[in-house]
């Protein structure tokens, strides 16, 4: 099977909350393609659960539809439970049976006299062989999750859905498990989604990624290429620290505090944002500067330089650059754009 080749297609899913008065889901959008892994990407609220669970068979649509191939699993006269969809499922808790022990749990669900002996060979796979007969309390969470993980694989389902899957763990240990799901998915040859609302998370994990806002799928792609491109203020936001200015279009070009960036293909008068992520800022010494250095902190791997005009304190804005760098907070700047790293969208 082609890598491009859809898998499950989501068209116009919309799910409606009567109680309270919205849509969790409105006429929401997305491709599962073979063998990649999509990460879904959206703030609380955004409908990116209510997307999972609707793929999964656990929540009906209200319109739209989701498929499988040619095979239609909901749309607003149709719903094929659960337990019938070719769906693994790893939920946030786990959700692994207490009175069961890893192999037990693994094997759940699994039919024919092949049931053990597959459940502990996704167990191998996992490197938890040694824990077959381990109860989940006695399971640190790192190993709950991989054991959860490997019964979501072991019936070979069609598409693998992982919810916030590393949300309940320490930062080492989420880089760690992070990593290794990913590996035991590619190695699984698995088509797989995992929904987060951590930005770095989704970037580390996805092929493909999406990005979610008040029940649409608002853009997708590869994750650098979203990263920077993003089609709007709230796609870029969605992907961490950017400055957002409006401007209006001029001779194909949109003013900023910077200077004039390229806006062609805009229209003369168009109202723009120009959204400019913190690497794109070069600021040198400089005594006759526009600019000056209001504060400097680390951020871990580099500087965060926040700067604003000189002859007033607003607004601030932040700049990321590398260790070490000669500019301490006081110091007058001028202010280069790579523009590399800006983008103007509509407004």
């Amino acid at each position: 099977m082609s890598q491009t080749q859809t898998v499950l297609s989501v068209r116009g899913a919309q799910r409606r909350y009567v109680k309270k008065g919205q849509a969790a889901l409105a006429s929401a959008d997305l491709d599962l393609h073979a063998g990649r892994i999509t990460a879904l990407l959206g703030p609380s609220g955004s409908g990116k659960s209510t997307l999972l669970r609707a793929i999964a068979g656990l929540e009906r649509l209200d319109g739209g539809e989701i498929a499988l191939g040619d095979t239609v699993w909901s749309n607003a006269g149709t719903h094929i439970p659960p337990e019938t969809r070719r769906v693994g499922m790893v939920f946030q808790d786990y959700a692994l049976f207490p009175h069961l022990d890893a192999l037990s749990n693994v094997a759940f669900g699994l039919k024919g006299k092949d049931a053990k002996a597959i459940a502990q060979a996704q167990l191998e796979a996992a490197e938890l062989g040694h824990k077959a007969k381990a109860y989940p309390h006695e399971l640190s969470g790192g190993e709950q999750q991989r054991v959860a993980l490997a019964r979501a694989l072991a019936p070979s389902p069609a598409v693998i859905l992982l919810d916030e899957p590393f949300s309940g763990l320490d930062r080492r240990l989420r880089h760690e498990l992070r990593d290794r799901t990913v590996q035991t998915l590619k190695a699984a040859g698995a088509t797989a989604m995992i929904v987060t609302h951590d930005a770095e998370e989704a970037m580390a994990v996805a092929d493909e990624l999406a990005l979610m806002d008040a029940g649409r799928v608002i853009q997708t792609g590869a994750p650098e290429d979203v990263w920077m491109r993003p089609v709007s203020a709230t796609a870029a936001r969605l992907l961490g620290d950017v400055e957002i200015f409006e401007a209006d279009v001029t001779n194909g070009r949109a003013d900023t505090p910077f200077g004039a960036v390229d806006a062609a293909g805009f229209e003369d008068g168009r109202p723009v944002h120009v959204l400019i992520r913190p690497q794109a800022f070069t600021l040198s010494l400089d005594e006759a500067g526009g600019f000056a250095i209001k504060r400097r902190r680390s951020a871990g791997t580099h500087l965060v330089l926040e700067f604003a005009p000189a002859e007033g304190d607003t607004p601030h804005w932040h700049a990321h650059t590398a260790f070490p760098s000669p500019l301490h907070e006081g110091d007058r700047v001028s202010v280069e754009l790579d523009p590399a790293y800006v983008t103007v969208v509509k407004r």
